[in-house]
């Protein structure tokens, strides 16, 4: 029986690979054609409780203008963790919660029990795929390029692992593995384990912020089919802490650095970081940002702001103001037609709701508390 469930799983895993084979040969992985979910996406919010004794995604229905409504709380499967020294965020990160909007997935880590979960989004409700293992030790953030999957394991100096996703399932690749070789005694925790991890737009390279913990932004090449190739180029950023990222539509990154600047770099071809701009935001511990197009947000965790910026066809910076929140703004999630801005607000486990206006200032809709989630991070919106 044993070894009859084995070669069934090699059948599927061989089947997985033929079929991203089959997706990759047919585009480059800057040339892909958009894909649509087979099940629309509602207009919703997702937030994530990363709960201790019981990790948990709270829903949302978004109305028209906005304001959200509680439409029901799913279980992940899986335990919440919470890193030394953390208050607000317990994880420290960026990319616990993690939206594929081309499938209708949503990935939540599981950072308590070394696991993630993969939901299917079906109305205004989540459908419970799977609960896979994360390849390491404190998963924290998540990636999505297609048909390829990333996690970043905060603990024991850092790892990613990578994935194909078949259907609504993830399977490891053993050969997608990184340690990323950090300090594992580095102190205080929540400071020196690794932020997030992404994929640049055109899918060829996987990059790794490890904030205090080397001052710097890994960036691994991959291969046609996500696979990583070689050792990472380590980009290091001196008296920086870079904690987590995002992309302009030119593929070039903005990058939050948590004294207190948000900073645009090229990614080049050899992995390394061309820098283009830099801003101080004028707050402190500015460590999350989301993106709108060309306009991005920063917060301000430890000045209950966010910073605005618009960015050029030249990575140039233009400061748009701040906006108040409520206390400790941590992570944030824009809607899917870039109309709504919502921010986890982390000393009190709450959600702050923007409308983003026509010159990029946002004005403040509504409040919402989530509840069982001081503390937590991860938000996703449709």
């Amino acid at each position: 029986m044993k070894a009859t469930a084995r070669l069934a799983g090699v059948a599927v895993l061989a089947f997985a690979l033929a079929a991203l084979f089959a997706a990759t040969a047919v585009a480059s992985p800057g040339h892909q054609k958009p894909q649509h979910p087979s099940h629309p996406l509602p207009e919703a919010v997702f937030v994530q409780t990363n709960d201790p004794a019981g990790n948990s995604v709270v829903a949302y229905d978004r109305a028209s203008d906005g304001s959200l409504s509680e439409a029901g709380a799913y279980a992940t499967g899986g335990l919440g963790g919470a890193l030394e020294g953390a208050v607000v965020d317990r994880l420290a990160s960026q990319g616990a919660l993690t939206l594929d909007r081309e499938s209708g997935l949503l990935y939540a880590v599981n950072a308590g029990s070394d696991t993630v979960t993969v939901f299917a989004v079906r109305g205004n409700g989540l459908q419970r795929r799977q609960v896979v293992r994360s390849g390491g030790d404190f998963p924290v953030s998540v990636a999505v390029h297609g048909k390829v999957v990333y996690v970043l394991n905060a603990r024991g100096g850092g790892s990613v692992q990578g994935y194909i996703r078949f259907g609504t399932k993830l399977f490891p690749i053993r050969s997608w593995r990184r340690d990323l070789g950090l300090d594992p005694e580095a102190a205080p925790e929540f400071v020196n384990t690794p932020g997030q991890v992404g994929i640049s737009p055109d899918g060829r390279k996987l990059l790794v912020t490890t904030k205090a913990n080397g001052h710097a932004v890994d960036v691994f090449a991959l291969n046609r089919f996500g696979g990583i190739r070689g050792a990472a180029t380590v980009n290091e950023l001196p008296e920086t802490v870079p904690f987590a990222f995002a992309f302009d539509p030119r593929g070039r990154l903005v990058l939050t650095e948590a004294a207190g600047n948000v900073a645009t770099f090229d990614v080049n071809g050899d992995g390394t970081l061309g820098a283009l701009d830099l801003k101080e935001t004028g707050g402190a511990a500015t460590c999350w940002i989301v993106a709108i197009g060309s306009t991005f947000y920063a917060s301000n965790t430890g000045s209950d702001t966010l910073s605005g910026y618009d960015v050029d066809g030249g990575g140039l910076l233009s400061a748009l103001g701040d906006t108040s929140t409520g206390p400790a703004p941590i992570d944030a999630a824009a809607s899917a037609d870039g109309q709504h801005l919502y921010v986890q607000t982390g000393a009190d486990g709450g959600v702050d709701e923007f409308r983003v206006n026509g010159d990029g200032s946002l004005t403040q809709i509504g409040s919402i508390l989530v509840p069982g989630s001081a503390g937590g991070e991860g938000i996703a919106a449709s």
